[in-house]
C-alpha cells in the first residue's frame, strides 16, 4: 500500500509526463493538420487538456470509490 506522500508523488509524476507528452505531440501533430502553433500555443492548449484530464480522473476514482463503498455496505 502506498503511503500519501508516495501516491501524491506518483499523482504529480502522471501529470508532468502527461502534459510533456501533449506539449510534444501539439508541437508535432497540428502543423500536419495545417495548424500553424508556437510553443505558447502548445503549452496553454497542453493545460487546457491536462486541467481536463485532471478533472476526468477525479471524478471517475470518485466514482468507483462510491461503487466499491456501496458494495461493502
Amino acid at each position: 500500500m502506498q503511503s500519501r506522500l508516495q501516491s501524491l508523488i506518483e499523482a504529480w509524476l502522471n501529470v508532468a509526463i502527461g502534459f510533456s507528452v501533449s506539449l510534444i505531440a501539439n508541437l508535432i501533430v497540428l502543423p500536419l493538420f495545417g495548424y500553424p502553433v508556437t510553443v505558447g500555443d502548445a503549452f496553454g492548449i497542453g493545460l487546457v487538456f491536462t486541467a481536463i484530464s485532471i478533472v476526468r480522473s477525479y471524478l471517475i476514482r470518485r466514482m468507483f470509490n462510491s461503487i466499491l463503498h456501496r458494495n461493502k455496505k
